[in-house]
């Protein structure tokens, strides 16, 4: 697909989520690690503003200076940010003028492609910000989920009510994996994200892997065999954190009258047992998987069976740490602020879910979060 209709579509995409969107619903922030859909809009467009179009676009001048203070995210190179939390007390600019910069770099990044259209550098970058704008475009999706759940009359937004209308019909069968030295990592001309290069070797002992993921059914199981009362199952700190919060389901449910709801971006269903079990902590993930007997993957078993089971539903938890490859070098400048410096403290997850944007999902993909964060479709395949 030509660089400039890809980029189009991208932008046009964002844009169709927010079609739903109230006024009102652009700008609240429910709670610091969801940003509001005003700030997604903006701080995708301020991407390709500050990458691409100031350093390559000559005498071109900034849709307004203070954009790079209220639309950095997290580039300390870049200069100062707005405190994250803060993202919500945006009142100005106005929707319409977010929009209006959208319009403004997207002009100028169709008459730069134009003026230099065999460029490998921006080129290469622009790649990176279509990426990255898809990635923007699940978090908008999970954050305006997180804060409408906060509404007590649970809003509807979409037509697709994601992960619940989804069944897992194929019968549960372990696929085995015979021991050996395996090649993990990239290794093709597509593009990908830094933290999956470094191709390299790794050796595993035998094991088996789910070919489906755990559903609503069997984790309700979890539930009422007091699974969230009994400490053998967790983790110390996930103990201490289910604990501190009181938690006793997955983000979402609700008990009513002895049956199971879960708010959707279609508003309050009833629970579909045969759905897969998504929005769990990496500490809820573990957990049950103690409690059946089995284990989470590790990364790089996951990554070696991923072409023999389907993927998709759901981000799956790995038991691997996100760290870097052998022999991975940080990107200089402000792209090597994209994946590295998140080394520490969190999880893998690999895969994709239903709110992942299309073509935006291969084997090597590594996402990471913290371990108590659900708000994201995250859900469990087993292994033993």
């Amino acid at each position: 697909m030509d660089i400039l209709v890809k980029y189009n579509t991208t932008r046009q995409y964002t844009n169709t989520l927010c079609e739903p969107l109230d006024i009102e619903d652009y700008t609240p922030q429910s709670v610091a690690f969801a940003s509001p859909p005003k700030w997604h809009l903006a701080h995708t467009t301020w991407f390709f503003e500050e990458m691409i179009l100031k350093p390559y676009f000559k005498d071109y001048k900034v849709f307004d200076e203070e954009y790079g203070f209220l639309f950095n995210s997290y580039y300390n190179s870049l200069g100062k940010r707005i405190n994250r939390n803060e993202r919500g007390l945006i009142t100005r600019p106005s929707v319409e003028t977010i929009y209006n910069y959208r319009i403004h770099v997207d002009k100028h990044i169709s008459l730069l492609l134009k003026n230099f259209p065999n460029d490998s550098d921006i080129t290469n970058l622009l790649v990176l910000g279509i990426n990255h704008e898809q990635q923007h475009q699940e978090l908008l999706i999970t954050d305006i989920k997180y804060t409408l759940s906060k509404n007590p009359i649970n809003p509807k937004l979409y037509k697709e009510a994601f992960a619940n209308n989804i069944v897992e019909e194929q019968k549960q069968e372990f696929i085995k994996i015979e021991e050996g030295i395996y090649t993990i990592g990239h290794d093709n001309n597509e593009f990908c994200y830094d933290n999956e290069t470094c191709k390299h070797r790794v050796f595993l002992e035998p094991y088996t892997i789910s070919n489906k993921l755990v559903t609503n059914e069997d984790y309700i199981n979890f539930i009422t065999s007091n699974g969230y009362e009994t400490a053998k199952y967790w983790l110390d700190d996930g103990w201490t954190w289910i604990n501190k919060n009181n938690l006793k389901a997955p983000l979402y449910w609700y008990n009513i009258d002895n049956e199971w709801f879960v708010y959707t971006l279609a508003g309050l269903k009833k629970i579909n047992l045969k759905a897969p079990v998504t929005h769990l902590s990496y500490y809820e993930a573990n957990a049950y998987a103690n409690f059946v007997g089995k284990r989470l993957p590790t990364e790089f078993e996951w990554e070696i069976a991923a072409s023999k089971f389907n993927w998709g539903n759901t981000w799956e938890w790995t038991n691997s740490a996100y760290l870097p490859y052998p022999n991975y070098k940080q990107e200089p400048g402000a792209v090597g602020e994209y994946n590295g410096k998140f080394m520490i403290n969190t999880m893998v997850l690999r895969g994709c879910s239903v709110a992942t944007s299309p073509n935006h999902s291969r084997y090597t993909y590594r996402n990471f979060f913290s371990p108590e964060t659900q708000w994201q479709f995250t859900g469990i395949r087993l292994a033993k």
